[in-house]
């Protein structure tokens, strides 16, 4: 099989990927990395040196490709399929991308930076930076909460690579500060998310791992 994705499932932006995977039925072949397990943390070493996943590993190109957003850029211009991530109107493109990076850099790092608070040991602990975190992402909270307000996915009406990057920052981000009582509007678009056919496929695969997450 050409394409292979270098993994975990319990990874947020995994998720990202995999969902345009799903979204689209391209074929490929996960590969699940422990990184406690030398062999398998070497093999994704070698890929790619930072040693961070998603990796995307085409062979039919010989390219190998880091970082969920590229990932999805690259799938769309070489294995496209009925949905396209990146819409063809140069204007809807950018505001596209920058939705996208909105997502990933105002939502999935806060969250992020809570949930590694809760991995650390006692005496290691960061209130300041976890509140820090928390005010950020209810800022960005209630700025998708007035944009969805007239929106069924980020773009409106198609589903796009801002979809791909939303679904695992929401879902996650409503795990550590839930928001449903005061976010309506986000609460139903996470609906909507969880409810898509290829992030309902994500989640379904990740359920085995999730006592491993810090509620």
């Amino acid at each position: 099989m050409s394409l292979r994705l270098y993994l975990h499932p319990l990874s947020s932006y995994c998720h990202k990927a995999l969902v345009a995977l799903y979204e689209n039925d391209t074929r490929f072949e996960p590969v699940s990395v422990n990184l406690g397990d030398e062999t398998e943390r070497a093999a994704l070493l070698k890929l790619s040196p930072i040693g961070k996943f998603p990796v995307l590993r085409d062979d039919a190109r010989n390219m190998t490709v880091p970082e969920s957003s590229v990932i999805i850029e690259y799938l769309d211009r070489h294995y496209p399929g009925t949905t396209r991530f990146i819409p063809g109107d140069a204007e809807a493109a950018w505001q596209t991308r920058l939705r996208d990076r909105f997502y990933d850099l105002y939502v999935h790092e806060p969250m992020q930076r809570i949930v590694g608070d809760r991995l650390r040991p006692e005496g290691k602990k960061d209130p300041h930076g976890v509140e820090e975190a928390k005010g950020r992402l209810k800022t960005s909270l209630g700025m998708i909460e007035s944009e969805m307000a007239t929106r069924a996915w980020a773009m409106g009406e198609a589903f796009t690579l801002a979809d791909c990057a939303a679904a695992p920052s929401l879902f996650y981000a409503n795990e550590v500060m839930p928001f449903g009582e005061t976010h309506p509007n986000v609460a139903a678009y996470l609906g909507r998310l969880k409810a898509r056919p290829s992030y309902a496929r994500v989640l379904k695969e990740a359920e085995p791992y999730f006592a491993m997450f810090p509620r």
